[in-house]
Order: structure tokens, then C-alpha cells, then sequence
């Protein structure tokens, strides 16, 4: 690829050698718990209702369902959504997570779990509803 490039670009040259290679390309559709989160159209629904997130709940929400049962330390949560030269208030994160919790209907807070001490992770009460 020759200079200057788009990050589109790029991406899309590389799912061509990993098709041509016989690699799937991940899904851009994910489904847990009346969630589903499309990765292309950036569309966010609860139980066919329309979410409108900003896009950092937006990258929350993909990275905790790109993952389910995984915990997130706050520093993982903040390298991976606000990038490693952030330099601000960790406390965004608990406001973003609220914010998030308060959209998808999570009040009770079983869906998105605060994990005491150690950060958050998404936990489906049926663990069938991981689809």
C-alpha cells in the first residue's frame, strides 16, 4: 500500500488475504441478551427497539459483547476505548458505564456487572441467551 493510505483501506486489504487464506472475517452481528449490536452499520437494538449511543458506549457495549464473561480492569477499559495516551479522570469510565447501563434498561445491573476491586464485565443471566 503506498502512502497515505485510509485505515479502510488497509482493513479491507486485509480481510482479503485472510479470505484468500480461507480465514472468516468476524461476525459484525452480535446477539446476547435481547442486545444485538451491528458492527458495520454501528446500529445498537434492544428487543427490535432502536439504541442511540454515543461512540464510546458504543465501543463499551462491542468490547464487552466481543467478550462476554470477560472482566475488564479499568486500565484494559481505558487503553482499549480511550486509548493508552489518555489523561484523564478514570472516574469516565463509571460514567460512561452508567450512562450505558441506563440505555440498554440494565437498572438492577445484572447485565454489565461492577466486579468489586478488580472492574466490569458483561454477564447475561441465561447464559443461552449468548448468541
Amino acid at each position: 500500500i503506498v502512502k497515505p493510505f485510509s485505515f479502510d483501506e488497509l482493513l479491507a486489504r486485509v480481510y482479503a488475504v485472510l479470505r484468500r487464506a480461507g480465514v472468516s472475517r468476524p461476525s459484525t452481528v452480535l446477539r446476547i441478551a435481547g442486545l444485538t449490536l451491528d458492527t458495520e452499520t454501528r446500529e445498537v437494538t434492544l428487543h427490535g427497539r432502536q439504541l442511540e449511543l454515543t461512540p464510546t458506549e458504543f465501543t463499551l457495549l462491542e468490547l464487552f459483547m466481543r467478550h462476554p464473561r470477560r472482566v475488564f480492569t479499568r486500565e484494559t477499559l481505558l487503553g482499549r476505548v480511550w486509548g493508552f495516551a489518555y489523561v484523564g479522570d478514570s472516574n469516565i469510565i463509571e460514567v460512561h458505564i452508567s450512562n450505558l447501563r441506563e440505555k440498554i434498561g440494565d437498572h438492577e445491573r445484572k447485565l454489565i456487572r461492577t466486579i468489586y476491586g478488580v472492574g466490569y464485565c458483561l454477564r447475561p443471566e441465561d447464559e443461552t441467551a449468548v448468541a
